[in-house]
């Protein structure tokens, strides 16, 4: 939540969008157990599933904070994005990452699961290292430089946006 915070801290000084953190916990979605893809029905039968829905429904874009486990993106987050998928659809995104290797592989893993959701990805990518962003492991503090990755994030990210906004409307 450490990374989130920052990350919306700086998006809330620009005063070009509404920006707010989202996180999974305050949804307790259970695995994944929809009887029919979401890619061809919205009749959810799990009912967290109609909150997380509406959520994600009401966004133009996102920016995903994206931890690295085991070379990917952690369970939580990829049981989350399966129980949807036209709420996501003609949407931009950014990644900030995090991890050992500064969460690049995450990202990389996230980026073709969301271009199956029709949700194009920016190029901008914040990558934090456990090991010079993180005091132990534990308490983010991130690089001076990281501070000027987001920015660039949040530019790209609200530029498509604003550019997917007909598709998002039609």
């Amino acid at each position: 939540m450490q990374v989130a915070e920052w990350v919306k801290s700086i998006a809330d000084k620009r005063g070009d969008a509404e920006y707010e953190i989202v996180d999974l916990a305050d949804y307790n979605l259970p695995m994944y157990a929809e009887p029919i893809s979401a890619a061809y029905s919205q009749d959810y039968k799990t009912p967290e599933a109609i909150p997380w829905s509406q959520k994600i429904a009401e966004l133009d874009g996102y920016v995903f904070v994206c931890p690295e486990y085991n070379h990917g993106v952690t369970s939580a987050l990829k049981n989350a994005i399966d129980y949807l998928y036209v709420e996501w659809n003609n949407k931009a995104a950014g990644i900030v990452s995090y991890g050992s290797s500064g969460g690049v592989r995450a990202a990389e893993s996230l980026r073709i699961i969301l271009a199956e959701l029709q949700v194009a990805s920016v190029r901008a990518h914040p990558a934090m290292s456990l090991f010079t962003d993180f005091v132990k492991m534990s308490e983010f503090k991130p690089a001076d430089v990281h501070e000027g990755s987001v920015t660039t994030l949040l530019d790209q990210v609200n530029a498509w946006t604003n550019a997917f906004e007909p598709l998002r409307n039609k």
